[in-house]
């Protein structure tokens, strides 16, 4: 209500979540649109912190300033170029995907950031980023970084079949999506299997790298793999509907966080925004990217996408669409009531 002081413990709306993400060749439009989803839903303000190689600069500043000012207002970004503390850049950058290497050392650049949310280009919001950033405050002491499973079935994991080097847990985690608290990995000296005593994380990088790079296949989370197979009290597991891939649906639904409370973050791994796959994963991507922004999310955004949905019931993944529907519906209702119900209450009297 007007004038009512706010809870004490409250956050302050002009503290900033922290959303890091790194961005090379054709990726520029991927990752807009990821920007575009978190903007969309979130409640309080936004730092990105946008690692790009150079001749994309000029073109997310220049499409994140075309932005209505309703919603530039709730964000500030930082552009950074690709950049390796240690070891062979190149090496680096040719690990698995261009640049992906880049967010092994967020707490070595970052070094003003507590905290932050680390994302692939290819993820989507689906509810507020508030609801992710809550989880920095159920770490216990030792946790300083948070991601979801790799598979949650070990028979039809890729780790648990194939993998030829330490990987955390029974089925490994994907660092797709992946909560940090920066000051704790800064801090901390992490278990390892190249010297009996604890290394730093920037100093324990390359050398684990140079040690296991015949081995790993998909380099940097391979790598984060190895890290929190030798210090797992160090990781925070969060359950499937945040970090939702095709795997969680396409060998039968396996999901059953995003089945009871419907997908939280989707992440459209192995290409499937943009090729027919997955028509489910494509459809959620296209009707975000093709939103005008101030437009009525039901009208323009939801009714669209059930009516996208009805063409995809014939795949595994879009057999079950409520898992798809469930979160951005609650999600865009709360939208809608902070944007319309709460301003009129603000400023009229019944």
């Amino acid at each position: 209500k007007p004038g009512e002081q706010k809870h004490p413990k409250e956050p302050s709306p002009l503290q900033c979540m922290h959303l890091a993400v790194v961005a090379c060749g054709d990726r520029l439009e991927e990752t807009l649109i990821m920007l575009k989803s978190a903007v969309l839903f979130s409640n309080r303000r936004l730092c990105f912190h946008i690692f790009a190689e150079d001749s994309l600069k000029p073109e997310f500043e220049k499409k994140l300033k075309e932005w209505p000012s309703s919603y530039t207002k709730k964000f500030e970004s930082n552009i950074y170029p690709i950049t390796f503390s240690v070891g062979n850049a190149q090496e680096w950058k040719k690990l698995f995907k261009p640049c992906a290497a880049q967010r092994l050392f967020l707490p070595v650049i970052l070094k003003d950031v507590d905290s932050l949310l680390y994302v692939d280009t290819d993820v989507l919001f689906l509810r507020p980023i508030d609801d992710i950033w809550h989880l920095l405050g159920e770490f216990n002491s030792t946790q300083l970084a948070a991601m979801a499973p790799e598979h949650e079935i070990p028979k039809i994991g890729w780790y648990s079949r194939f993998a030829r080097h330490p990987y955390y847990g029974t089925t490994g985690v994907n660092s797709g999506v992946m909560l940090m608290n920066l000051t704790r990995i800064r801090s901390t000296h992490f278990k390892n299997s190249l010297i009996p005593g604890g290394l730093t994380w920037e100093e324990m990088l390359y050398p684990l790298y140079q040690k296991y790079k015949n081995y790993i296949t998909w380099g940097d989370q391979d790598l984060l793999n190895i890290i929190f197979y030798f210090n797992p009290e160090c990781l925070y597991v969060f359950p499937c509907q945040w970090n939702y891939r095709p795997d969680h649906c396409m060998y039968g639904s396996n999901c059953r966080g995003a089945e009871e409370e419907g997908v939280s973050i989707l992440h459209g791994n192995r290409g499937v925004f943009h090729d027919d796959k997955q028509p489910t994963f494509k459809a959620l991507y296209e009707v975000i990217r093709d939103f005008p922004f101030e437009d009525n999310l039901f009208q323009s955004l939801y009714y669209p996408l059930q009516s996208k949905f009805l063409d995809t019931v014939h795949t595994l993944c879009g057999r079950i669409p409520q898992v798809f529907l469930k979160q951005i519906e609650k999600t865009m209702k709360k939208v809608y009531e902070n944007r319309v119900i709460v301003y009129l209450g603000a400023n009229h009297r019944y």
